[in-house]
This record gives structure tokens, sequence and C-alpha cells, in this order.
């Protein structure tokens, strides 16, 4: 057992800026849905955003898990108070309903789910939206409200809830309850193995096992990746729960498909930062797509709890070489350092910017995990096993070894210095051995002398072992040698990113063109916010070190000498993790001068122009994109094509899906429609069907499309004018696709209001 505590750092500051965040949200209005799903007069309206949706309820969960685990990180007394308030008021909510269920919705939807006869996709279930998802951070707030905070009425609570679960699953058929699973459900396998560790209740491990996802789990313990195209945040937490269930069970196969799953995403599928995933799904391997809606925050919440598992089975130093890129190039990146929001993506869109979420009116899953990073700081800066102590990660901290009663201090600025002291406050000839982390970014041999006379040096990715008896006065002098070092994307040599130790440095680009407000409740806001020329960096010298110089008196920033073209400009590099409300790139197009003049950027003119003449956009199959356009659908199925590399929606027989869109009032606008070219003629359900379908704008048909696998192997686009009639006056309309009886619509591979107007500029510019 290991109890540890930030020290002055910028960790630490982060911590305190979380903190306040959960001292000002309001537990009542967090609370409010949860009284409406139980037909109760909540105590004040429910907050806006996501809890005004059918996913509200989420955010207490995670508020819970956030607010136990700083309770735990700083023994504060008043965010103590106010979790043991509302475990209370959940406790109030829960004994209204004879069976136990609490939640921020009605039951009614789990209720049609355990007739074993509902309706399924990847995001709905009985007719809600991810209920098992939402209800699960309600299950994993109870849980570590108990196990974090000693609150014995947060497991009498979950208990409760569970077996409703336990309950109500029972009448389901494996078959039916694997079919449940291909709806996003979180966790649930989790906190059920977390449950039955808590209680010993063997109901709740055979709960756990249920809940695994055959389809997902089964071709990663045998090694087979089978991840592109589908959503990369419902995936990871189904591992976690696998990698739990092999603590608990020992079956190599939940340990097998851990570990592979985690060598994929890590090594074959994260970006410069540690994230992963683009419109919040895995791509082909070895693949690094840039954009706005990359590296979703939530993921990497869950790759480094994933990570965690994987270590203390296995403690090898690649598993904190990835959590320390993660945590400080992503999850403390993420959070305003001013106010304290959070962030859904984080883009790698070149001359972008961070977006955060409104204090009241936002509440994402990645507002959730958000609030929950903060007090997670100091998890894995230590571990302890039986004869060793790890340092695995260099923030500055105190930790208290319970079980060997030792104190270790670590005093350091890093990565503001390379450099970290290890102080033992408490030992009395406590014989074990210190591991200390050689990082692979280290610039030469790491050394630490101890006491002023010892000198211990390691190189390579690994431990350096330091085993003696060891007592309170001790000190360990560590050197991290730092430099300069060049990321290369995994599908282009020439995009790079510049790395200094293990920060990402971003090019500082300033406020041009900079939106009035960067804090804003709808993450989608300004993602079609005009971009800026981002300079191509060229050189024919291949050593960074000689054009990318330090700042004299500034620590950790840097120029480059007058290479970003055109026009000879000098680029600021900071920590990524330190650059908030201005625009920024971490990546960049690197090449020699013969290279430059060979080259013109037609992936960057193509985005430029889209983001011109775009007023909005749909991504079918993608969960956030077709909620937040208001997806309704009948007969309508949607799914990821690994030959087109996109995902897709179509509706059969007399079925159809629509959305309603953002137009431009009074201004001549066309839908954009992309399809694949090799879809024609298709088999349903063992029905010739042709792809015959309408397209139709607030009621009125303004086209007919057929399907006839005219372009093989490649997307297009079909443009279709609007009447100005039907967008007279109006900020959205509804945009549908419908089929007719024996017929198929679609597939749609994505959908584009624009503005005519706009188009024909850029048309008369080309």
């Amino acid at each position: 057992m290991v109890q540890v505590t930030l020290l002055d750092g910028i960790f630490q500051e982060s911590q305190e800026t979380g903190k306040g965040y959960l001292l000002h949200l309001d537990v009542d209005r967090l609370i409010a849905p949860c009284y409406e799903a139980a037909s109760l007069q909540p105590k004040k309206p429910r907050y806006g955003g996501w809890e005004s949706t059918p996913i509200a309820g989420h955010s207490v969960g995670h508020w819970l898990s956030a607010a136990s685990a700083m309770v735990a990180a700083t023994g504060d007394e008043a965010l103590l108070q106010k979790l043991i308030y509302a475990v209370d008021e959940l406790a109030y909510v829960q004994s209204h309903d004879p069976d136990g269920y609490l939640s921020g919705f009605s039951r009614d939807c789990f209720d049609r789910v355990f007739t074993g006869d509902f309706e399924v996709h990847n995001f709905g279930l009985g007719g809600s939206w991810v209920p098992w998802y939402s209800i699960h951070k309600i299950y994993a707030g109870l849980i570590d409200a108990y196990k974090l905070a000693g609150i014995e009425q947060a497991l009498q609570a979950v208990v409760k809830l569970s077996d409703w679960a336990k309950k109500g699953t029972d009448r389901l058929t494996d078959e039916q309850f694997q079919r449940m699973l291909i709806c996003e459900h979180g966790g649930m396998n989790e906190a059920m193995a977390d449950l039955y560790l808590l209680t010993g209740n063997r109901a709740y491990l055979e709960l756990a096992i249920r809940f695994c996802h055959q389809a997902i789990l089964e071709p990663l313990a045998r090694g087979v990746d089978e991840l592109e195209g589908k959503h990369a945040n419902t995936q990871i937490p189904k591992v976690i729960g696998a990698a739990k269930l092999y603590e608990i069970t020992g079956k190599e196969t939940y340990r097998k498909a851990a570990e592979f799953f985690w060598q994929e995403v890590t090594r074959n599928r994260s970006y410069i930062i540690g994230g992963n995933s683009i419109f919040e799904h895995f791509r082909a391997r070895g693949t690094e797509k840039l954009g706005v809606e990359t590296a979703e925050t939530c993921n990497t919440y869950n790759m480094l709890k994933l990570t965690s598992h994987l270590f203390r089975w296995s403690p090898d130093a690649e598993y904190m070489d990835f959590y320390e890129r993660a945590l400080y190039n992503h999850i403390l990146a993420s959070q305003d350092p001013d106010s304290g929001m959070k962030m859904y993506f984080v883009s790698t869109e070149p001359g972008h910017f961070k977006v955060y979420g409104s204090p009241d009116q936002s509440f994402w899953c990645c507002t959730g995990t958000g609030m929950e990073n903060p007090a997670r700081y100091t998890h894995e800066i230590y571990h302890a096993q039986q004869d060793a102590v790890y340092v695995n990660l260099f923030i500055g901290s105190r930790a208290v070894f319970e079980d060997r009663e030792v104190v270790i201090r670590q005093e350091t600025d890093f990565p503001r210095t390379d450099r970290t002291r290890l102080v033992l406050e408490e030992a009395q000839d406590a014989r074990f051995k210190l591991r200390i982390r050689i990082p692979y970014w280290a610039a030469g041999m790491v050394t630490a002398v101890v006491s002023g006379s010892e000198t211990y040096t390691g190189s390579g990715r690994d431990y350096l072992e330091i085993e003696r008896n060891w007592n309170a006065g001790d000190t360990i002098e560590v050197t991290l040698p730092m430099d300069l070092h060049i990321y290369r994307a995994k599908d282009d040599e020439q995009k790079v990113g510049f790395m200094y130790g293990p920060v990402v440095l971003a090019g500082a680009l300033g406020r041009d063109r900079f939106p009035e407000n960067d804090i804003v409740d709808n993450h989608l806001k300004l993602h079609h916010h005009p971009l800026i020329d981002v300079p191509v960096l060229v050189t024919d010298e291949p050593d960074i070190k000689k054009w990318i110089i330090p700042v004299e008196g500034s620590v950790l920033t840097f120029v480059t000498d007058p290479i970003g073209e055109p026009g000879s400009s000098r680029v600021t590099l900071i920590p990524f993790y330190a650059l908030h409300h201005q625009r920024y790139t971490i990546y960049w197009k690197l090449m020699n001068k013969q290279e430059y003049e060979r080259y013109t950027d037609h992936e960057k003119a193509e985005r430029e122009r889209l983001n011109a003449i775009t007023v909005d956009v749909v991504s079918p199959h993608e969960q956030q994109s077709e909620v937040e356009h208001d997806i309704q659908s009948q007969e309508s199925r949607s799914g990821y094509s690994v030959h087109a590399q996109k995902g897709y929606r179509d509706a059969v027989n007399g079925g159809y899906f629509r959305y309603r869109m953002a137009v431009m009032p009074d201004k001549p606008m066309a839908l954009q429609v992309t399809y694949f070219g090799s879809d024609g003629v298709a088999h349903v359900d063992g029905v010739r069907m042709e792809r015959d379908f309408e397209i139709l704008v607030d009621g009125k048909v303004i086209a007919r499309q057929q399907l006839k696998a005219e372009n093989p192997d490649q997307l297009f686009d079909m443009l279709y004018d609007i009447p100005i009639e039907l967008t007279s006056g109006k900020r959205n309309v509804e945009v549908k696709f419908e089929s007719t009886a024996g017929k198929i619509a679609g597939g749609v591979y994505g959908i584009r209001l624009v503005d005519r107007d706009r188009m024909e500029q850029w048309e008369g510019k080309a």
C-alpha cells in the first residue's frame, strides 16, 4: 500500500485547479436527473449539455469517482462532506425504486431489454442512448466512494443496484446477453469484478464474466487485430475489465487480450501525445491521420488505467514510457489552467487550437473523465513489490509505504530540470531494491548518486537498480539527461513532431483569426473555424539541434532558425501542456530544399476549401456526429467499411434515416453526399435489393439517386442543389434519405451542407 501526496510543481497546480472545479459543481444539479428518473421533484434544475439528454446521470457518477480520488489524494474535508451528501442523496432516490434501480434516466429501456426482445445498435439499446455506459459511471462512482473515501452507504447502494442488474440479466440467454453488448456499455465487467472483490459474492464475478464482449475479446486473445473502424473508447473499458478478471481468475485469455490490445494501440494507433483515434474511431494500423477530432481524452484516461494493470504483471519500462508520454502531453495538456475546463478532442490539425467545455453547459464524456484526471496524478509515480520500490515518474511527491514503514520524498522541478532528488524521510535499516526508470528518451547515461558517495549508472529502456539497507536521511541524486529529438509519423516520414525529453513541443502560432471564446458548450461549434497557414520547415541540415535553439532565460522554450516557408520565418516551440488559448501545431511538414521546390500540399488545400465552404457536416456511423444532429431512423444500419476506410449508414425496405442540419438562411445551399463507388446491388436477408432512393429536405424531394457500382474502390461526391425556398428564413433543416419497399437507401459515407456562393468563389480561384 502506497499513499502518495503531490508536492509543488505543475501537477500539484493542476490538481488544485481540478479540485476547484469539483467544489464548484452543484451536487443537487448533478443529481437532478436521478430525481426525475424516479418521478421525484429535484431540489434544483439539472445542468445543460449532455446532462439534458438521455445520457444524463453519467456526470454525477464521474463526479463521485473524481471526488473520492481527490479526497484520497488531498484529504480535503469540504469535498469529503460534499461527497457524503451526494451518496446520501443517491441512496434516498434509490429507496423509491422497489428493485434498487438508480440512474439519470428511466429504467424502461432496461425493462425492455430484460424481456430478451430488444432493438440494439452500437450506441442504442432498448430505445435509449448507451444506457449501460451511462449507468456504469454511477456503479464506478459508488464503488470508488466506498473504496477510496470509506463511505459505507455507497457500498450498500451499489450492491442494491447490482442485484437489480443481476436479477434482470439472469432472464437473458447467453446469446441475448452478447447481443446486448453490441451497444457501448462502458466498464460494466470491471465494475462487477470490483464489487466481487469487495463483497466476495460470486454472483458479481459471474456477471462480470457475462459482461465480457466476446466479439471483441476473443480475436484479441488470439492476437488478431480487428480494431479498424471500431469506436475506440467503447473497446478500451472492455479490455480493462478483462485485465481485472485475469487478476482474479488467472485465465490466460484475458491477459493475452489485454497485452495484445495495448501493443496494437500504443505502438500502431497512437499520436505523438499518446492519444488515439480520429472521429472517435480507430483507423488502419500504422496510420496517423491528422484532424480536429483526434485524440479523444476519455481514451487516454482509460489507456492509462489499462497500462497500470499491465505494469503490475510485468514491470517493463515501456509501459511507464507510454504512461509518462500520455500523462504530460495529453492528460495534463487537456485541462485549462485558468478555468479548470476540460477538452473532448485534442486537435492535431496544424493551426487549430484547444477547445474546452463550459462549466455548466457541456458535460461531455471527457468532461467526466476530465474531472477524474487531476485526482489520478499520484498514480504510478511509485510502485511497490515485495522486494522492490519502483520510481516510475519524476514528479514532486511524498510516498508513504505503509507495509515497510518507509517514506520517500521526491524533490524535483522536472521537466524544467533534468534532475530529481529522492530523500528517505523515514526508514530504519530497511532492505529493498530501489529501481529508477531509465526512460527511452534519455540522451546519455542516467546516474544516481547515493548520499554523495556511491554512484550508479544505467542506459537503455530499463530500470537502474540500487539494493541496500536504507535509513532515514539517505539521499539519491538522479540525473536524467534530456535533449531534443524528432518524432516521425507512422505514415509519412516528412510529417514530424519535436520533443524535449518526454515533452512534446508545440509551435506557438498566436491568435490570428482566433475565436472570440475557446470555452464553448458544444464541442462541434468551432470545428470549422477558419485555419491559418502553418509554415513548412525547409532545411538540408538533418541535425535538429543545429536549427532548434534554446531561448536564453526561458526554460523549455526554443526557437527555430528562419526555415519556415514561405517567408523564411522563425517558429517558437513551447511544451504542449503549457500552451493554451492560442493556435498551435504539434505536427510539421519537414523537407529539404529540393523536396520543397516540388512540394504542393494538395491535402491541405482541400481541407482549406472544405473548411471555407462547409456550413454543417455529418459523419454517418460516428456516435457524436449523429447524436448531435438528432438522428432519427427506421430499418437503418450503420457500419465501417474496411475497403472505403470510412463509416457509412444505409436504410432498407422502406426505411430511412434523417438528420437535423444547420443552413445559412436566404443563401444558395447545396447538399454534398459521399458514396462508395463499389456499392451496387446487394442481398439483404437473402433478398436482392437495388440501391435506389430519394433525398428529401424538410419533406421535399430534391433528388433521386441510384448506385450501380460504377466507380469501383473509391469514394466519390455528388452535389445536389437545394431550392432556396427550402432554406429561406431557416437556421436548420431536416435532411432525409428514404428507401422504398425492396430497395436500399445509401450507403451514405458523408453528408455536407455547403455554401454555394463560397463554392463558386473557390472554383474561380482554381
